[in-house]
């Protein structure tokens, strides 16, 4: 088993050309380009990109502001 940690900045989106990849496990909707290496490099390797554990979607959001609305982490 090969493990690859790491703090890369990399925002890993669920486009449908990564779903091999990823499945459909993310926190973002589009890659940016840290996060398109990254699956690059995956996919090369015949590896999968896992996050932390997979969470319902309440407990994706980070902050709420005075008056009231929600924020998703960017």
């Amino acid at each position: 088993m090969k493990i690859l940690l790491g703090g890369f900045n990399a925002k890993v989106g669920i486009e449908n050309i990564f779903k091999p990849t990823i499945s459909n496990e993310s926190l973002h909707q589009d890659s940016n380009d840290n996060g398109v290496r990254i699956l690059n490099l995956a996919t090369s390797k015949r590896l999968v990109v896992k996050s932390t554990i997979p969470q319902q979607d309440i407990h994706k959001y980070t902050s709420t502001s005075s008056d009231g609305k929600t924020s998703q982490p960017d």
